[in-house]
């Protein structure tokens, strides 16, 4: 069938389904704006967020403004936001995790697959870490989470139904005890099937079970706080170590999807992760308060493959570890960490003085011995706001010996510039590391980074623009090279990337919005790192509320690309992406139609994936060397929340 005929049917029925919507009764209220932002439509703009619950009809009114939110680190810095429930559309099409990166992550063509940053960052945490982030994206990581202040019990329930069976189910939930005690908890699952020949309806690639509790209590003279957070996520994969290149099998071609031929059928990868956290401070006075952070993490990887089967062509014949059968390549992370700190805030200045002890271990079934680590920070951080457009702060941490983050900003209503100078430790898994067909023991120096930030802000009446330079200078740095195997390289990289944000209106009910990214790489390493020289997204849609302001819309397309490169492929074995010079993931478009409409406070998404297959030069795209991207489909999604 004509694909522009299903398109028409599409918003067709698209239309149909809000003329239904329409005919229900809801009562006029005041427009917010024009996307559908956070405001309540049962409460007046403006109020205070503790006046009384009572509506002029005495009854009780509950809404985004009586289940707010709040983070740890504002309370750190004392700066406590209590944030309403987001209601607004804006991007909301782009449901799962890539996605909502604006497609700034690498991963496998599937949700819950393996991803990597596409930009370079400079990792949070400049001591020793694992090394096995492929999951990070999908870990909801406990100092991030939201904490409550909810007058009334409040859920909040996701829905996520891709095209090819790929679900994702969100559901969270938080109610006080009394009005200084919140307690409540989150669940997220992922069920993805193969995109890549699936044997079975349920013939999953992705599995992931992970939920969340956490609590804060206030004391009854404000002086004391605690929050507390409990996490734990179970991610399972089932490899399919990409497409069978046709070279390789002369049967086997590209872009067929579900029936691909594919490297592997009974490797499987877990990521297990449990993590408590704990923040608590106490106020002696409002230029003085000491405060304690506990963590303790528990991170479990496991690789196991069927070396009795097909899989075993997929990877080498060496078996290091006198695994003939069977690959069970296992490697545990475990780390205990302990700030405590003193902070206050003193005639419009924050300030913040710390220290830090981490202990812990990386321990696999093979390593020949103990490898443990221990390590000492000490750290501050100070904060001036000017005025309301104007600050400037500057933080730093010394991890004794031999490494240390320094980053300072500065903010204007026209300019924001920031600058990072770090040296940290390569990871444990780039360290040692004893696998069934790899090993290694490395002794790496440690990574040395300077970054400079710079963005300017230029508004007019109906256009925004966000022109921005960073550039990089990076030694020492860190890679799995061509043989799969951790390197270091000796010379510098050097990055010039600016870049262009804008948002324009175009008359009263049209939006455009478009991003551009350029990167220039130069300097000895400069191959070491694989990122395009042209990434750009761009979006234009229609943004209006329709129906009496009782629905608002946003439709439109939303188009994404990024230049040619020899992008890093994916190695299941070490779950890491490694450099590689053969296959060029080409410059292709890709092109997406959406709907997101907000009818009272539940939100719905559609989206049609990859508009354009079929009507280009080359059959489809790929994300990774041998994984192709998403073919056609629809997706749907809803979100809503109940006050009561």
């Amino acid at each position: 069938m004509n694909r522009r005929f299903l398109c028409f049917i599409f918003f067709l029925s698209i239309a149909c389904v809000q003329l239904v919507f329409a005919q229900r009764t809801v009562p006029t209220r005041p427009n917010t704006n024009q996307q559908g932002g956070q405001e309540d439509p049962d409460e007046e703009e403006g109020g205070s967020i503790r006046k009384s619950l009572l509506d002029d009809s005495t009854k009780m009114v509950y809404g985004p403004k009586t289940s707010l939110f709040f983070f740890e680190k504002d309370i750190k810095r004392n700066n406590l936001i209590l944030y309403p429930q987001d209601t607004v559309l804006n991007n909301f099409h782009n449901y799962d995790p890539v996605a909502k990166s604006n497609w700034k992550y690498q991963d496998l063509g599937n949700i819950g697959s393996a991803t990597k940053p596409i930009f370079y960052e400079i990792p949070n945490v400049i001591g020793t870490r694992s090394g096995f982030s492929a999951y990070d994206l999908y870990y909801h990581a406990p100092e991030n989470n939201k904490y409550f202040d909810t007058k009334s019990p409040f859920t909040e329930m996701s829905a996520f139904f891709g095209g090819g069976q790929r679900n994702m189910l969100d559901i969270g939930f938080a109610r006080n005890i009394n009005p200084r005690w919140n307690v409540g908890f989150n669940f997220h699952t992922i069920r993805a099937r193969k995109t890549l020949n699936p044997n079975a309806r349920d013939d999953n690639m992705t599995v992931q079970n992970s939920y969340s509790l956490h609590t804060n209590y206030r004391s009854e003279n404000g002086k004391y706080w605690f929050l507390g957070n409990f996490s734990r996520m179970l991610h399972a994969v089932n490899e399919i170590g990409g497409i069978i290149p046709p070279e390789i099998d002369s049967t086997s071609v590209y872009f067929t999807y579900e029936d691909a031929k594919v490297w592997l059928s009974n490797t499987q990868a877990s990521d297990l992760r449990q993590e408590y956290r704990f923040y608590h401070e106490y106020s002696v006075r409002d230029e003085l308060q000491i405060y304690h952070i506990f963590d303790q993490k528990n991170n479990h990887f496991t690789l196991s493959a069927g070396l009795n089967s097909s899989d075993s062509l997929f990877y080498p014949s060496t078996r290091l570890n006198e695994q003939l059968d069977t690959t069970r390549n296992y490697s545990g992370f475990k780390e205990w960490g302990n700030e405590v700190g003193f902070k206050g805030s003193f005639k419009g200045f924050y300030y913040n003085a710390h220290g830090k002890f981490r202990a812990g271990r990386m321990k696999s079934t093979f390593y020949p011995g103990k490898n443990n680590f221990n390590e000492v920070y000490l750290g501050g951080e100070l904060i001036g706001k000017i005025s309301e457009n104007w600050s400037i702060s500057a933080d730093g941490e010394y991890l004794i010996p031999g490494a240390f983050k320094l980053h300072g900003l500065f903010i204007s209503p026209w300019l924001e510039v920031d600058y990072t100078k770090a040296v940290y430790k390569p990871t444990a898994m780039q360290q040692m590391y004893y696998g069934n067909h790899y090993q290694w023991d490395n002794n790496f120096d440690n990574i040395g980074v300077d970054q400079i930030r710079g963005v300017f802000k230029i508004d007019f009446n109906r256009i925004q623009l966000r022109p921005s330079l960073t550039i990089n200078r990076i030694n020492n740095y860190v890679y799995f090279n061509e043989e799969r195997m951790a390197a270091q390289s000796s010379g510098e990289a050097f990055m010039l990337i600016p870049g262009l944000k804008s948002s324009m209106r175009i008359g009263q009910k049209f939006q455009w919005d478009a991003e551009v990214v350029f990167t220039q790489i130069s300097g000895e390493s400069s191959d070491n790192f694989r990122i395009p020289q042209l990434y750009a997204n761009t979006k234009f849609y229609f943004d209006s509320p329709m129906f009496d302001e009782n629905v608002y819309v946003q439709m439109g397309i939303d188009i994404r690309y990024h230049s040619d490169y020899y992008a890093e492929a994916y190695f299941p074995s070490t779950q890491q992406f490694y450099l590689q010079n053969d296959f060029n993931v080409y410059a292709y478009p890709i092109a997406d139609i959406f709907l997101d409409f907000r009818i009272n406070r539940t939100r719905v998404l559609l989206k049609y994936n990859h508009l354009n297959s079929g009507l280009m030069n080359n059959e489809g795209y790929f994300v990774t060397p041998d994984y192709t991207g998403y073919k056609s489909f629809i997706d749907l999604g809803i979100t809503w929340f109940l006050f009561d």
